[in-house]
């Protein structure tokens, strides 16, 4: 453990947007005066981020949470994090205006496979909140796009009100080079995309399953299916990656609340092969 590896450095809001009725982002700037002379220490993005990777967000008087860093890895001055008001801390997260000093420590945590992927085909798959995890995958490879096969973005939410990025999707939409295929659990009469599972998206993409590197983040269910879903089309487990955060409370792996079976998420993950957990996510309640 590195000194000072539980202090966070403490950096004002630079931007905020909402995204749905209850998810918003925060962006701050790594270089704000203030946050350089405790740099040294806990030297949150400072160095940048991985894909992947995440950080431990502090609301001073209320407590911290893991959060994947939803920006862009090529641009380590910006820290972007998406964020769901679902609890006591994220609501105080989201609810942060321009300004407000927010803790943040890290980052923390292993990443998707992108140089592992190159060459590859890649599908980027997200149901609901876990979009986010995967925005800087999705924008490290539209950089990097002569590098990879053919890349598909599935997307699945409730409703459409609870897309993500929605103007950002509106314009991968338009990419040549990408396959998007969006769908929503209840649509309404305005809706013109699909309605249904995410998983039922794979059958309308075209990637070569002997091949295709899956990224999946999204509900835990969601992602058993999926990974069902892309063996069944002849995609290995061990092709197909999943992030979880779950329990995660120290991100340093001593406090042993993210123990899932022989590891800990926040130590050897979020980002795992699914064949390394599938056998335990299959057990109830573990």
């Amino acid at each position: 453990m590195k000194r000072d590896a539980l202090q966070p450095v403490f950096l004002p809001v630079r931007r905020r947007s909402r995204e749905t009725a209850d998810v918003v982002t925060l962006e701050f700037d790594a270089s704000d005066a203030g946050a350089a002379d405790n740099a040294r220490h806990a030297g949150v993005g400072w160095n940048g981020f991985a894909a992947g990777q995440f950080n431990m967000l502090y609301a001073f008087g209320v407590g911290e949470i893991p959060v994947s860093v939803s920006g862009d890895p090529a641009d380590p001055r910006r820290i972007v994090h998406t964020i769901r008001a679902v609890g006591p801390v994220s609501r105080a997260l989201a609810a942060a205006r321009r300004g407000e000093q927010i803790g943040l420590r890290g980052p923390y945590g292993s990443r998707w496979p992108l140089q592992e992927s190159v060459g590859r085909d890649v599908l980027i798959v997200a149901g609901g909140l876990g979009l986010a995890p995967l925005r800087p995958v999705l924008l490290h490879v539209l950089r990097h796009r002569a590098s990879y096969g053919r890349v598909a973005l599935l997307c699945g939410a409730r409703t459409p009100q609870d897309l993500l990025f929605r103007r950002e999707l509106d314009g991968w939409r338009r990419l040549p080079g990408l396959q998007v295929r969006v769908a929503v659990d209840r649509a309404g009469p305005d809706w013109e995309g699909d309605v249904g599972v995410v998983t039922r998206q794979f059958a309308k993409v075209r990637f070569d399953p002997l091949e295709a590197i899956a990224m999946v983040c999204g509900p835990e269910i969601m992602i058993r299916a999926a990974a069902l879903a892309l063996e069944s089309q002849g995609v290995e487990p061990d092709r197909v990656h999943v992030s979880m955060e779950r329990n995660m409370q120290c991100a340093i792996g001593q406090c042993g609340h993210c123990q899932f079976g022989p590891r800990f998420v926040c130590r050897d993950g979020p980002v795992f092969a699914y064949s390394e957990v599938a056998a335990m996510m299959a057990v109830r309640e573990l």
